[in-house]
């Protein structure tokens, strides 16, 4: 590898840079700085080209959203990188650039307009202009800079992110395991029934209680699935599925940046990883599993969902998130160039489920203020909060917003600081944010189900028989009822909110949630249920049969 930079010094160099816009990253709190990264170490690092044709695009969008459902036509994969994909002229220029700071490309996915570079920790801080630092956390000991990163001017017009320099852990599992040791008398509210601690599901039952369909193959579809960690084995899977009646589903994996299925303790990213694919593939029996295993850095995420959405390979139609961490812990830059890798999935009939977050109004920061999780705020994509669910059979006795406490966890839901109300949800009632000032923004979640641990989903972790619950359940259980509604309709769901929020009330599509908060401190219960869409359930848990029958009746009305 080349390691050797043939970058001029000195101050004529300087002047010819520029600060990238929203580069800029401050330390962890709490972190501390124990100096600077060895200069020989060798990382990786993501360069984000911007769209030239995002005007056009953008207005691709408005049109395909306006048109009834059976005439919409969504781009392959290969249209859509020929269409706005990354220029040679542009990837010339990020090569050229690499190539003079001593910098080799690894790979160039021009789909996503994201250019792969490695090299060493010195050459980087040559050709950006920072210093790379290592720093202490209680999370972990990351690498990171402070200020800003610089480009060439030639550069500057052609660059909207840099990525993967900061190597922190930018996401979290929304996975929570089931407290043995809580009471009914314990945290700041009192259960309903002591007896409930007791109730748990398999993912068919629970879709036995949302009327998903069963017994419905789908071999024809294909859900990818974003993990920044973890693994499984396919011999626990294999006795999973049997346990169940079912067959051994097909799951295949992706190798993104490094990332690689990796098992190795249940207590840890294993379970978020067999809890996705063993819903998944559960309610939806047959579907092709994809898994993208990638590093847990704003570029590791990044560069998984570019994978899956431009995959040639699988061609996932389907894509569960179950990670996210609160809008403010991303930088701008990474966060923008997230959400336009999420766009493209409507261009391309991809469907988007990601969880909305555990730890309630607040997204787990403590600065007495409320958040909402990030890729879960993105306007782009199905965000899935969570309830508490009571029932047997096909009978559901009780449903309402899952809020087990500080102990337990809490459905995220809100109001996003950074993207405005989207024009599919502006006869929601969505309300200001609780913040001060009250600015108005998208919001959060779109729909609902079962999350709460102490009703949650009997799942085989590394051979060891866990009942887990967390918004991490809802993503794949809604990613898998559009892969049922795809196989029974014969048409891609794409980007299903306008749809969703345009079904009329009459039709009773929702079960809405009209009991609980999202306080997990129990001091200010600022979201509450109610009926319509509401910050803790959205529009509310689904009735899978009604709501696949109201999908096929918009596509036969337009005819």
């Amino acid at each position: 590898m080349k390691s050797q930079s043939s970058l001029p010094d000195g101050d004529s160099f300087r002047q010819t840079m520029r600060i990238l816009p929203m580069s800029s990253r401050l330390a962890l709190p709490g972190a501390v700085d124990v100096g600077p990264t060895d200069d020989h170490e060798e990382i990786q690092v993501t360069m984000v080209l911007r769209r030239a044709a995002s005007s056009e695009l953008s207005g691709y969008l408005e049109t395909l959203d306006s048109l009834p459902r059976s005439e919409r036509t969504f781009l392959s994969r290969e249209s859509f990188a020929q269409k706005y994909g990354a220029t040679d002229e542009d990837v010339a220029a990020v090569t050229g650039y690499a190539e003079a700071c001593g910098l080799v490309v690894t790979r160039v996915l021009r789909a996503a307009g994201t250019v792969v570079l490695a090299g060493t920790v010195g050459n980087f801080n040559r050709a950006f202009l920072l210093e790379l630092r290592n720093y202490d956390h209680p999370d972990g000991t990351y690498r990171g800079y402070t200020g800003s990163v610089s480009l060439p001017t030639s550069l500057s017009d052609r660059i909207s992110a840099v990525l993967g320099l900061d190597s922190r852990p930018q996401a979290r599992p929304h996975l929570r395991m089931r407290n043995a040791g809580v009471t009914s008398e314990e945290g700041w509210h009192s259960r309903a029934a002591a007896t409930a601690l007791a109730l748990s599901y398999t993912p068919p039952q629970v879709a036995e209680l949302y009327q998903y369909p069963n017994d419905v193959p789908c071999s024809d579809q294909c859900v990818g699935i974003i993990e920044l960690g973890g693994g499984y084995t396919e011999s626990n899977l294999k006795d999973y599925f049997s346990a169940l009646g079912l067959p051994m589903p097909r799951v295949a994996t992706v190798t993104v940046d490094g990332g690689v299925n990796q098992p190795g303790s249940p207590n840890g990213p294993d379970g978020e990883v067999n809890l996705d694919i063993e819903v998944v593939a559960s309610v939806a029996p047959g579907v092709q599993v994809v898994v993208y295993f990638t590093p847990n850095t704003d570029a590791g995420f990044l560069n998984a969902i570019t994978m899956a959405m431009h995959d040639t390979t699988y061609r996932p139609t389907v894509l569960s998130i179950s990670w996210g961490g609160p809008e403010d812990s991303w930088s701008m830059s990474s966060l923008q160039a997230m959400n336009s890798a999420l766009a493209d999935g409507r261009l391309l009939g991809v469907s988007v489920c990601v969880a909305a977050g555990d730890s309630g109004s607040t997204d787990g920061v403590d600065d007495g203020r409320y958040h909402v999780d990030f890729p879960a705020s993105s306007p782009h994509v199905l965000a899935c909060g969570g309830t508490r669910l009571v029932g047997s059979g096909s009978v559901i006795d009780s449903e309402t917003v899952w809020n087990d406490g500080l102990v337990g966890g809490a459905t995220g839901g809100g109001v996003s600081s950074v993207f405005a109300v989207p024009s599919w949800q502006e006869g929601a009632g969505v309300p200001p944010s609780a913040n001060p000032g009250g600015v108005r923004g998208r919001g959060v979640p779109d729909v609902a189900g079962n999350a709460d641990p102490e009703t949650g989903y009997q799942i085989l972790v590394d051979g060891q028989s866990m009942v887990v619950g967390g918004t991490s359940a809802v993503a794949p259980l809604w990613a898998g009822l559009l892969v049922l509604t795809q196989q029974m309709t014969g048409h891609l769901t794409g980007f299903m909110n306008p749809f969703l929020y345009g079904i009329s009330p009459a039709i009773h599509a929702f079960r809405e949630i009209t009991h609980g908060n999202n306080d997990i401190q129990g001091t200010n219960d600022v979201y509450s249920a109610g009926p319509g869409w509401n910050c803790c359930t959205g529009l509310g848990s689904p009735k899978g049969g009604t709501l696949i029958q109201s999908f096929l009746d918009s596509l036969r009305s337009a005819n």
